[in-house]
């Protein structure tokens, strides 16, 4: 009964995208800007043997990981290898500044047009991050440059078309934030991620051809079943606060006292965290190269390896802060706790003031925690199951990629059913 109401809701979803046009408008705008930056994606910077680039990302799986937030640009050295990372690195380091340096915090609070005026200045953040990366990864390539191909020249123009690369990918997200359907930013990543899935499929078969366990390849198609319906349910999870509003008179009318709830949600940033671990698990890999101490090259190629102890030890670590420093940014007690008393509401049991700021932050704290758990478990189970079963085909994908793929067509559902619901209402009136 449940999978047929499912299949219901997704028939009823796709029929609202053609029926409806302001829903089918965004959705063909984003459409648009995707099969640009798709078509973007295969347009190589000159001057590289591209052959060995690609086979360099298909042998290493951190690289491979980092490969899929491009949707393979990177392996392919295109205008867009560096993809929409810069800007993500720009506003990790804008939102910790707002938390180091008050006066930037005021200037996000003071509404529309301080938001604007912090948005340009992580815009700015992200091209002078872009032309940083965008010399590594250049000075990087360097072994695969051309036998006929100045290294200054190329030099060059592949910062500038790197740079340049990246600042239209950070304008395509926010294109689609703006006028399309969903986050930009997560829709770019989640762009990739699908463009990269047919190579993961091809290399499974690949590997089953060549003698691999059909066992293993079962238990890993079952595992990922059962992390989708568990990312599902943990996504939508949430813990509902009671809420009761007293008596209250507002000029002759008399309102009478209601109880409601205040749904907390168990992971408050959504994929956001996870994102941000990944995206600043990759800034070694940039820089341990031009390492030529040979002790430390050694570890850092025995250890930070995507199966590494040390890597996913990081990565949980890097999950965790995250969790916390999203909800920390995201939510906060006191004003909810302030809002709760301005409506002459309290919390069912708890007195208003202090206690209710203090059983918020307990509410809060708890959530959080298990929610980190969660993803970390999330980072870590495909990974043993790989090394467990020895289908290492899927390894580069991870559990990052299946909780952003799912956390984002969940969030662009809501979306849509969020202007299907407005739509209903502004017909109404």
């Amino acid at each position: 009964m449940g999978t047929f109401c499912l299949l219901i809701h997704n028939m009823t979803f796709l029929t609202n995208i053609f029926r409806i046009k302001e829903i089918r408008d965004k959705v063909i705008y984003s459409l648009v800007i995707l099969f640009i930056y798709r078509l973007g994606s295969h347009i190589p910077i000159p001057g590289v043997n591209i052959d060995q680039i690609s086979e360099l990302f298909t042998n290493n799986n951190v690289l491979g990981f980092v490969n899929l937030f491009s949707g393979g640009a990177l392996s392919r050295f295109s205008v867009f290898a560096l993809g929409i990372l810069p800007y993500i690195n720009a506003s990790i380091i804008m939102q910790l500044l707002m938390v180091i340096w008050p006066s930037l915090k005021e200037i996000a609070e003071e509404g529309e047009a301080g938001r604007k005026q912090v948005a340009q200045y992580t815009r700015y953040l992200a091209v002078i991050l872009s032309i940083v990366q965008a010399f590594v990864m250049t000075l990087s390539f360097k072994g695969f440059l051309l036998d006929d191909i100045n290294f200054f020249f190329f030099l060059c123009y592949s910062v500038a078309c790197l740079t340049a690369g990246a600042a239209l990918v950070m304008w395509f997200g926010e294109l689609i934030s703006e006028n399309g359907i969903g986050n930009g930013a997560s829709v770019l990543i989640f762009i990739g991620i699908i463009a990269q899935m047919p190579l993961y499929i091809s290399n499974t078969i690949l590997l089953l051809k060549s003698g691999a366990s059909q066992a293993g390849v079962i238990i890993l198609i079952v595992m990922f079943i059962v992390m989708i319906a568990a990312i599902v349910y943990v996504q939508e999870a949430e813990r509902k606060i009671p809420v009761q509003y007293a008596k209250r008179v507002v000029g002759r009318k008399i309102y009478g006292a209601q109880s409601t709830y205040i749904p907390l949600r168990l992971i408050q940033g959504g994929v956001m965290p996870i994102i941000f671990a990944s995206a600043v698990l990759q800034f070694p890999l940039l820089f341990i190269q031009y390492v030529t101490y040979e002790p430390i090259s050694l570890f850092f190629n025995t250890y930070y390896r995507y199966d590494g102890v040390l890597y996913n030890m990081f990565f949980c670590i890097l999950i965790f802060f995250f969790t916390y420093f999203y909800t920390a940014i995201t939510f906060n007690p006191e004003d909810l706790a302030e809002n709760i008393r301005k409506h002459g509401g309290f919390i069912t049991g708890v007195r208003p003031g202090k206690s209710t700021v203090d059983y918020l932050e307990k509410i809060i704290t708890t959530l959080t925690f298990i929610g980190a758990i969660f993803l970390a478990i999330v980072a870590l189970i495909p990974i043993v199951t790989a090394n467990a079963t020895q289908i290492t085909s899927f390894m580069g994908l991870g559990g990052t990629a299946l909780l952003i793929l799912v956390g984002v067509a969940m969030d662009l559902v809501k979306q849509v059913d969020t202007l299907v619901i407005s739509q209903q209402y502004d017909t109404l009136k």
